[in-house]
């Protein structure tokens, strides 16, 4: 997304360096991996060290954030789900013609128009970007350990309170009790999603695999 500040740390270069540290043994040309979790847990800033420690060997990476997916525009999406009711909120905000679309073009070595969402103008913008020479793709969203093609799927851990805490913190919206109830749903959705990961990593701990 345009004008997204990153708060990178050492807690996010290690936990990058866990899943380069997976994916290698099995990592083969047009590899998906889906990073997924609460709000504010991480997920781009993992993602983008990824991609960082990915460039080093060589590898050519796009980014896919999920938020710039939403079928409603930011500065719209608070009214609409007072409109629409807080059930709404959900993986069905998503626009997943368009990310599907777009991992088409990257399996196929295709042109794709992928949304970019201005966070100072709440614009939808479009990039036309090319994937012919890309090797890795990864996707980063609240839901997308919903993305069916993932070579690998990555859960990072949070509680509850932890992501209420962060919220408070970085205060990128206001805390009102709509948005206390949004962040209540959401949870709820992401919780529900979390048996597909394939990888867990938790910050605090060490990071282990549960399952594949």
């Amino acid at each position: 997304m345009l004008n997204e500040i990153l708060l990178l740390n050492n807690k996010h270069e290690k936990a990058a360096q866990t899943i380069l540290d997976r994916i290698m043994p099995e990592y083969s040309r047009k590899y998906i991996i889906a990073i997924s979790g609460e709000v504010e847990t991480g997920k781009s800033e993992v993602a983008h060290m990824l991609g960082k420690l990915l460039k080093k060997k060589s590898i050519k990476v796009k980014m896919l954030y999920m938020d710039s997916y939403y079928k409603i525009r930011p500065n719209e999406r608070t009214q609409w789900r007072k409109e629409h009711g807080i059930e709404k909120v959900g993986f069905e905000e998503y626009d997943w013609k368009t990310i599907d679309d777009n991992i088409d073009a990257f399996l196929k070595d295709d042109k794709a128009t992928m949304p970019c969402v201005d966070l100072f103008t709440g614009q939808i913008d479009h990039l036309i970007t090319d994937f012919k020479e890309i090797d890795i793709l990864i996707i980063a969203g609240l839901y997308s350990m919903k993305v069916e093609r993932a070579n690998l799927r990555v859960f990072i851990e949070s509680t509850y309170k932890e992501t209420m805490d962060i919220q408070k913190i970085t205060g990128k919206e206001e805390l009102d009790e709509f948005r206390m109830k949004v962040l209540e749903q959401e949870h709820k959705v992401v919780q529900s999603l979390k048996p597909l990961a394939d990888f867990y990593l938790d910050f605090e701990t060490s990071s282990e695999i549960f399952h594949y």
